[in-house]
């Protein structure tokens, strides 16, 4: 994760299929999804998210599935934050504590080394 294509943000796919095609306009569509102009400009320029409540809205509106609106803010929140993650050691694999320095004190039971 992390790397190709950073993922579309679903502000994005909220302006360019459904926004610039249908010539909404903004104050209207924001009243009608329950949402501040602010917020609405704020996701179509990818600087807020697409909330469970937001994503129900959308949903209704142009008759799609919550799901799809979640799925896409998820996959490029994700995308975004393992970009900046710190990648730390493994404690499990493959269902077994891995008894290495770096987890030694994280298990109450005694490990064989």
């Amino acid at each position: 994760m992390g790397k190709g294509r950073k993922p579309t943000h679903p502000g994005e796919i909220l302006d360019e299929d459904y926004i610039k095609p249908l010539n909404l306009n903004l104050q209207k569509l924001a009243d009608r999804l329950g949402i501040s102009r602010n917020t609405l400009f704020n996701i179509r320029s990818g600087r807020a998210s697409v909330t469970p409540a937001i994503a129900i809205s959308l949903g209704e509106a142009f008759d799609t599935t919550p799901q799809l609106w979640l799925n896409l803010q998820q996959n490029y929140d994700l995308w975004v934050e393992n970009c900046e993650h710190v990648k730390i050691d493994p404690i499990v694999k493959n269902g077994a504590f891995l008894a290495i320095r770096q987890n030694m004190g994280i298990s109450r039971r005694p490990t064989a080394v």
